[in-house]
C-alpha cells in the first residue's frame, strides 16, 4: 500500500508589541487577516489577545511569521498597511523564497517588502509617492544609480509617474536646473495639422499624462512659473531636436570656418576651451523661423528660437550661482535689467588651437609691415616709425634684410647682398610679401592672409602684437582695466584684426571716423580714406605689446582684465533652411560666427521620453544622442502598443540589441505583477500576453507544418 507522502509540519506564535494595536495588524473588521487567510488556504491561523498563531506547511508558516515581522517594520515608519500592500508583501515574499533566485537584485541583495513599501520618493500635497513592488523599487534604484533607464512593460506599471516623482526629487534637491518631459505625438501618425487650433492646442491632448502627473507632485500655482522659466519643458519629441541654426550659418574647425550645413558625423569644430571636438550628430530640421542674436560688442550669429544659449545674469554671478541654458524665444523681451544688459555670454577659456601651418615670414614682422610698411611693389620695400626699437626689431626677424635709416622715421629694407650676387635678384621682403599676394596692397586694401589667421596661437598674437606696436596704443581709464586701441584705412584688416582679438579670447568694438571733414594731423595731404578705430579687451596673460614704451604703459595701468560680452538684441530674420548639430565637449558648446559660444544639448537635466514604443529608429537616435553633461534619461514604454505607421520599425525594439550590454545604461522590465491600477488591469495584461502567446505558437506550427 502506497502511504501519501506528509509535508512537515510547523507552529509559529507571533506576539504583536503593545505600542502597535491590533487593529493595524489584522485591519479594519480583520480585512488585513482575510487577505493573509485567503493567500495561505492551508495554514491555520488563530488570533488570541496581541498572539497570532500560524499552524500548517513549515514552508508557509516561515512565510507568515515573515510577512507580520515585515509588517510591523513598516507600521514602525508611522505608514499604515493596507490590503493592497498586504497582497504585494506576500507576492514579494514569495518571489524572494523561489529557488531560481529571482528574488535578488544586481548585487545579489534581497529586497524586503518593508523596504519596497517604505521607499519614500517625493512627498508633496499630502501624500508620499514610493514604489509599490519589488521590480518598482528595482527601477527606483536604478534610475539613481544609471544615467540612462529604460522602464519596459505594460500600461499600468508606474513607469512614467515614478519616473517624473525622480525628477521632480532631483530638482527640488537641485541634482539638475531643468526637466524635460517629452512624447511622440505627431510622429504617432496622427494628422494634427487637419484638427482645429493651433499646434499647442493641438499636441496638448497627448501631453496631457505628464501635465497631469506634475499637478499630483507639484504646486499647481507654481508649474506655469516654471514652465515660463524654462525650469520645466513639456513638448512633442519633434520639438526636442528643433536647436538648430541655418544651413550657411559659419562654424569654426581647425581648418577655418564652415557652414554648418557642411558637417558631418566625425569632423572637428573648436570648443570653448579652443580645442577640437567632434561632432557626434546632424540632424537636419527643415524650415525654421530665424532670430538674429547680436552681442553689444558688435558680434552676431542665427539661430532658430528653440536655440540654447548658456547665459547668466548679473545676479548669478553676485550669488555665485551656476550658468543656465536658456532658448533664444525664452530671452525676447528680457534683455534688460534697468539700463543694463542681462544676460552675459561665456568667452573662450583659452584661445583657439588650430593646427600649425608654414609661413614665408615671421609674423610679428608681418604685423609691422601691415601697420607701417609700404608693400606697393613699385619701389623698395620701406617702413616708417618714431621708435628706433621697431626697425631693429624688424631686421632682426627677417634675415638677409639690412633695415636702412634714411632719416626722419623712414627706413628702406633692403637686401644683403652677398659675393656674386647680381642685381636682377628679387628682394626677400618683396618675394615673400608676392607668395602671401599682398604686394601691391595700399593702406586701405592690406588684410592678414589666412596662413596667418588660422595658425597657432603663438603665431596669431605675434601678428597682432606687430600691428598693435605699429598702430596700436594702450588706453588708460580711472579704476578700469587697460584697453587697446587701434586704426587702420582697410576695412578688411579691420575685420582681420577683430578676428585676431576674438580667437584669443578677447572683445573688440569698432567705430568709423569719417576722412570727410576730419581734423589733419602732421600729414601734408588731406585723409582720402574713413578710418577705422578698433577698442580691444584681451584677456588677462595675453601680452598685446613688444615695444616697452607701450608695454610698461599697459601694465601700469592695469593690464588685461575679464573681457564680457553681453546679448544686445535678438530681432527675427525670416525663415530658413536649419540644421543642429551635437559635440562631444564636455560643456556642449562650440563656436559659432563671430567666436560666438553656443551649444543645443541638453547639460544638468532630468528628461523623460514616454510612450516610446512610438519613437523611430532615427528618432531614438537622435533622442539619446541629445544627452548632456550632469543629465539623466528616463525612457517609458510598452513595445505590445506600438502605434506607429506600417512598415516603421519602433527604436524601442531596436536599442534593446543596440544598447543591451553598454556600460551606464540600464533595462528595467516590469510585468503585470506590477501594475499599480485596478486589479483588473493585470488580470487582462496577462490575459492578452496568454493570448499572443498561443497566437505565435499556433503560428509557428502552422508554417513548421508546411
Amino acid at each position: 500500500m502506497t502511504q501519501t507522502p506528509t509535508h512537515p509540519q510547523a507552529h509559529a506564535q507571533i506576539t504583536i508589541p503593545a505600542k502597535h494595536p491590533m487593529v493595524t495588524i489584522l485591519g479594519s473588521s480583520d480585512s488585513l487577516l482575510r487577505v493573509i487567510e485567503k493567500a495561505f488556504p492551508s495554514a491555520d491561523i488563530h488570533v488570541r489577545g496581541n498572539v497570532i498563531s500560524a499552524v500548517g506547511d513549515a514552508t508557509e508558516v516561515a512565510l507568515i511569521q515573515r510577512l507580520f515581522d515585515e509588517m510591523m517594520l513598516v507600521l514602525r515608519t508611522g505608514q499604515s498597511m493596507t490590503e493592497d500592500a498586504v497582497e504585494r508583501s506576500i507576492a514579494m515574499l514569495r518571489a524572494n523564497g523561489s529557488a531560481n533566485g529571482n528574488g535578488a537584485n544586481g548585487d545579489g541583495h534581497r529586497e524586503t517588502p518593508a523596504e519596497v513599501l517604505t521607499q519614500n520618493i517625493l512627498s508633496s500635497r499630502g501624500r508620499t509617492i514610493r514604489p509599490k513592488t519589488l521590480n518598482q523599487k528595482r527601477y527606483v534604484d536604478a534610475i539613481d544609480k544609471h544615467t540612462i533607464v529604460f522602464g519596459i512593460g505594460p500600461a499600468g506599471t508606474g513607469k512614467t509617474y515614478l519616473a517624473m516623482a525622480k525628477a521632480v526629487q532631483a530638482l527640488q534637491s537641485k541634482q539638475v536646473t531643468r526637466i524635460i518631459l517629452t512624447r511622440p505625438a505627431v510622429e504617432a501618425g496622427e494628422r494634427l495639422g487637419f484638427l482645429p487650433g493651433t499646434l499647442y492646442e493641438k499636441i496638448d491632448p497627448y501631453l496631457r499624462p505628464l501635465y497631469d502627473a506634475l499637478h499630483d507632485m507639484l504646486d499647481p500655482d507654481s508649474i506655469p512659473r516654471l514652465m515660463a522659466a524654462g525650469t520645466i519643458e513639456v513638448a512633442p519629441l519633434a520639438y526636442m531636436r528643433g536647436r538648430s541654426q541655418p544651413l550657411f550659418t559659419n562654424v569654426l574647425t581647425p581648418d577655418g570656418w564652415r557652414p554648418i550645413g557642411d558637417l558631418q558625423v566625425g569632423d572637428l569644430v573648436i570648443g570653448s576651451n579652443g580645442e577640437p571636438t567632434p561632432v557626434l550628430g546632424v540632424y537636419p530640421q527643415g524650415e525654421k523661423d530665424i532670430y538674429r542674436v547680436s552681442a553689444q560688442d558688435g558680434s552676431w550669429t542665427l539661430c532658430c528660437g528653440e536655440h540654447l544659449w548658456t547665459v547668466r545674469t548679473r545676479d548669478d554671478k553676485r550669488r555665485d550661482k551656476p550658468w543656465r541654458v536658456l532658448e533664444t524665444q525664452e530671452m525676447i523681451g528680457n534683455l534688460r535689467a534697468g539700463h543694463a544688459r542681462r544676460f552675459e555670454l561665456p568667452m573662450l577659456t583659452a584661445p583657439v588651437s588650430f593646427p600649425e601651418r608654414e609661413v614665408p615670414m615671421d609674423p610679428y614682422a608681418l604685423g609691422l609691415l601691415l601697420g607701417d610698411g609700404c608693400l606697393t611693389g613699385s619701389t623698395t620695400p620701406s617702413f616708417a616709425t618714431e621708435d628706433a626699437e621697431l626697425a631693429q626689431a624688424l631686421e632682426a626677424a627677417l634675415p638677409g634684410v639690412s633695415v636702412r635709416h634714411k632719416g626722419g622715421p623712414d627706413y628702406v629694407l633692403n637686401r644683403v647682398k652677398s659675393p656674386g650676387d647680381v642685381m636682377t635678384l628679387e628682394n626677400p621682403v618683396t618675394g615673400m610679401l608676392r607668395e602671401l599676394d599682398l604686394v601691391g596692397t595700399r593702406s586701405h586694401s592690406k588684410f592678414v592672409p589666412n596662413d596667418y589667421l588660422y595658425n597657432t596661437a603663438e603665431v596669431r598674437l605675434a601678428v597682432l602684437q606687430g600691428l598693435l606696436d605699429s598702430d596700436g596704443g594702450p588706453v588708460t581709464q580711472n579704476d578700469r582695466t587697460c584697453r587697446i586701441q587701434y586704426s587702420t584705412a582697410s576695412i578688411v584688416l579691420r575685420d582681420d584684426v577683430i578676428a585676431l582679438v576674438q580667437s584669443l579670447g578677447g572683445v573688440a568694438y569698432t567705430r568709423r571716423r569719417r576722412a570727410e571733414g576730419r581734423e589733419q594731423g602732421t600729414a601734408l595731404a588731406a585723409h582720402r580714406y574713413d578710418s577705422h578705430v578698433v577698442d580691444i579687451r584681451l584677456p588677462e596673460g595675453i601680452e598685446p605689446f613688444r615695444l616697452p614704451r607701450k608695454r610698461d604703459t599697459y601694465h601700469a595701468a592695469g593690464g588685461g582684465g575679464r573681457p564680457m560680452r553681453f546679448i544686445d538684441s535678438i530681432e527675427p530674420a525670416g525663415r530658413e533652411e536649419a540644421v543642429c548639430i551635437q559635440v562631444a565637449a564636455e560643456d556642449s558648446l562650440y563656436v559659432t560666427q563671430d567666436y560666438l559660444l553656443t551649444h543645443n544639448t541638453l547639460n544638468d537635466a532630468f528628461i523623460i521620453l514616454d510612450e516610446a514604443q512610438n519613437t523611430s529608429a532615427e528618432q531614438m537616435k537622435m533622442f539619446l544622442t541629445r544627452l548632456g553633461f550632469d543629465s539623466k534619461i528616463v525612457i517609458t514604454g510598452d513595445i505590445t502598443q506600438v502605434d506607429l505607421p506600417g512598415g516603421t520599425k519602433s527604436g524601442l525594439r531596436q536599442v534593446q540589441d543596440i544598447l543591451d550590454g553598454v556600460e551606464d545604461v540600464h533595462f528595467s522590465r516590469l510585468t503585470s505583477q506590477d501594475v499599480v491600477r485596478h486589479k483588473l488591469v493585470g488580470r487582462i495584461v496577462d490575459a492578452y500576453e496568454q493570448y499572443d502567446s498561443r497566437q505565435d505558437q499556433n503560428g509557428r506550427g502552422g508554417r513548421n507544418g508546411k
